[in-house]
């Protein structure tokens, strides 16, 4: 049996001291991995574990922020070394109450031209969450009230419809779905035609039902072509979002096209690096969904800016994945849209690692009233899955 781990934060009397100040004094890292119980395929890729990094953030006044990001198992070990040997140096005696200036001292780790630059951005991001965890600890506050408070839950979904059906057949995975009380689901084509892919979705809807949301992720499996060839084959099937339509290399123009051809919104913004990158897309009419990913981006605080620039191109915010973060984001924004979760089968985190996760309920989490990110972390799975021993 698995017990919580203690809140790494002080008394209640550190909470409420109304402090103005928070010294780094040290910054810790857990690489942990945990193998997946089986093979999960998109349209061009397939994993069998799952890694992340837990980053904790020790102050001078007793508080500790903690966070974890990413998941990047070939690239976890230069991800934790980053942030020791080149982000910690820089925090050491900074106030992480100056959020900007931190974030700015951070930036630097993604300034290697020799580098895969989202090695230093996730390990931006980790410290950047587990900063923000410190700051909403001093405040007393959960950090979706403090980034703008809009709700206090944040409707579910999951990613799902992988092909080779690792969960079972589509109708028992709608059903499982159901079953979880989940709002939907983020469902996966590109890997096939578009008549093939057109005809699972179909067998989604009708066995999940008119009232449940169905998105589709391609993962920028499809030419245009065949990618207006699939929004046409399945314009009756109320598609929340058709997600990466197409391939990279043109993208911005390639995603406008598609989004004036089709009659489903089109959704992007995850393999983006940076707020101006998704500003672009917005700026071209590439997209109706941003679903800009804090943990691959540099954190929260570039996930924030940019919503902020989002909501002057009537443009809707989502998160990929990581629901640890991304239920506040998108509970603190009025264009907020849906938190995505996986199958505990392919994320064990979100479902293991956390210890007082609320239960769903009505296709809704409950976001967390305590201080910062407002998550216990279960000691024990880390110790079990921690690989830096």
């Amino acid at each position: 049996m698995t017990t919580p781990a203690a809140d790494p934060t002080t008394s209640m009397d550190v909470l409420t001291a109304n402090l103005t100040r928070l010294t780094v004094d040290r910054v810790e890292v857990i690489p942990v991995v945990a193998p997946l119980a089986r093979v999960f395929q998109g349209s061009f890729y397939k994993m069998d574990s799952r890694a992340t990094l837990i980053t904790r953030i020790y102050t001078a006044e007793g508080i500790v922020g903690e966070a974890y990001a990413g998941d990047e198992v070939d690239t976890l070990a230069e991800i934790s070394a980053v942030v020791t040997k080149e982000i910690a140096p820089r925090l050491i005696g900074q106030n992480l109450m100056s959020t900007a200036r931190i974030w700015e001292a951070l930036y630097p780790a993604t300034y290697d031209i020799l580098r895969d630059r989202r090695i230093g951005l996730v390990a931006m991001a980790g410290v950047d969450a587990a900063m923000w965890d410190a700051f909403g600890k001093a405040l007393g506050l959960p950090l979706h009230q403090l980034w703008g408070g809009y709700r206090d839950t944040v409707p579910m979904i999951a990613i799902g419809g992988y092909y080779g059906e690792p969960l079972g057949v589509i109708e028992d995975e709608m059903a499982t779905y159901r079953q979880m009380g989940l709002a939907g689901v983020k469902f996966k084509v590109g890997g096939a035609s578009p008549q093939t892919d057109a005809d699972r979705v179909r067998r989604a809807r009708a066995a999940a039902g008119d009232d449940f949301v169905i998105a589709v992720d391609a993962n920028q499996g499809y030419s245009v072509t065949d990618a207006i060839e699939f929004a046409r084959r399945a314009e009756d099937l109320n598609i929340r979002w058709f997600e990466e339509p197409v391939g990279w290399a043109n993208d911005r123009r390639d995603l406008a096209t598609v989004r004036q051809a089709g009659r489903i919104p089109v959704a992007a913004g995850q393999s983006e690096l940076s707020p101006s990158a998704c500003r672009d897309l917005m700026e071209a009419g590439s997209i109706d969904v941003c679903n800009f990913d804090a943990s691959w981006s540099g954190g929260p605080t570039a996930w924030l800016r940019t919503a902020a620039v989002a909501s002057t191109y009537s443009v809707q915010m989502a998160h990929h994945e990581e629901p640890q973060v991304s239920t506040h984001l998108i509970g603190s924004q009025a264009h907020g849209t849906y938190a995505e979760c996986f199958h505990p089968d392919r994320d064990p985190f979100w479902w293991n690692l956390i210890a007082n996760r609320p239960e769903l309920k009505d296709g809704h989490l409950a976001l967390p009233t305590g201080p910062g990110l407002g998550w216990v972390l279960n000691t024990e799975y880390i110790e079990a899955h921690r690989i830096d021993r």
